[in-house]
């Protein structure tokens, strides 16, 4: 694919062949092979590292298991230990090759390790290359409250391949998905009757999706960049969507993917934007007629409303101990 070049105030997100452009930038920099690390998980270590030839051999490993469940400070305990073992200055630079999980505790831990190393991002899944690319957020959960501990920290660089795709479930695609419906609501309408024509996962040009989302994102968070207004509408389904990927965590043996769950709370904050705000009753239509054929039919008891309500609570836009949401 053509390389394309989107530039934010401290670092570019760069879509295009990962292998090149990770090596063009290393190239370019005084970084020591001996002190390049690269974060994966067992399943970005046998889909995504082999893309990443010559690196594969050469660059010294810090392996994590995957999931949201291990997004925690004890996993962080290990990843700097790791990086204590290898005896990492502060010219060590951490490649986190992965999803959501990855990026957020990868850079949220060279962030604060011997108080920061660089990092790059190598997004690997549809959520992570159109959500966590761009922003700086970092963290990581705990004690059910998602993103609870962390800060805002940029990357050195962000590196979107598309290639990525490839290895992806389709239920994975589908939960990516999910974020791209969320830029296209809140601020591309044209983007929206597109995405709402066609299915997550049919064929679909993903370099184009991917970089009109990333430009939605962009425009956002060079206006807001640490989420004190205008950045908050990114949260649309976010309050009532992470407060069911708790209780799903919590509850399931097979929990609900970040973007299943947030889909769920789009259309539930769309009821909502019926009631508080006059959206259309034919738009909030639309979007329950496509998230409910497309995202799992979740079943919420009764009994949960007490810990969703519990949750957010603690949901980081609110203020005056009132729950806010971006309607």
């Amino acid at each position: 694919m053509e390389t394309i070049t989107i530039a934010l105030k401290d670092y570019n997100v760069i879509l295009g062949d990962a292998l090149q452009i990770l090596d063009a930038y290393l190239e370019s920099e005084a970084y020591q092979e001996e002190e390049v690390y690269f974060l994966v998980d067992e399943n970005t270590k046998e889909h995504c590292l082999p893309r990443m030839k010559g690196w594969t051999e050469k660059a010294r490993l810090i392996e994590i298991e995957s999931g949201e469940k291990n997004k925690n400070i004890f996993c962080c305990n290990q990843i700097w230990q790791k990086l204590l073992d290898f005896k990492t200055g502060r010219r060590g630079l951490l490649i986190n090759l992965g999803g959501g999980v990855i990026g957020d505790m990868g850079g949220f831990c060279a962030a604060t390790y011997k108080r920061g190393i660089d990092f790059i991002q190598i997004p690997t899944t549809l959520l992570a290359q159109v959500d966590a690319s761009i922003g700086g957020k970092l963290g990581v959960d705990f004690d059910t409250v998602k993103n609870a501990v962390g800060l805002f920290k940029n990357p050195r660089l962000v590196i979107v391949d598309p290639v990525f795709l490839n290895t992806l479930p389709p239920r994975e695609l589908k939960s990516g998905f999910a974020e791209v419906l969320k830029h296209a609501l809140i601020a591309d309408a044209q983007s929206w009757e597109y995405l709402s024509s066609c299915g997550p996962t049919q064929h679909i040009s993903w370099d184009k999706i991917i970089y009109e989302s990333l430009l939605v994102k962009k425009q956002v968070v060079e206006q807001d960049p640490f989420e004190r207004s205008l950045r908050k509408v990114l949260n649309f389904g976010h309050t009532i969507g992470h407060a069911i990927e708790s209780y799903s965590l919590e509850n399931d043996t097979d929990p609900l993917l970040h973007g299943e769950a947030i889909a769920m709370g789009m259309l539930m904050e769309s009821y909502l934007s019926v009631e508080k705000m006059g959206l259309s009753e034919q738009a909030v239509a639309q979007i329950e007629n496509y998230i409910m054929g497309n995202y799992p039919n979740y079943e919420i008891p009764e009994s949960a409303f007490v810990y969703l309500l519990d949750c957010m609570q603690n949901d980081k836009k609110n203020e005056r101990k009132e729950i806010n949401f971006s309607l």
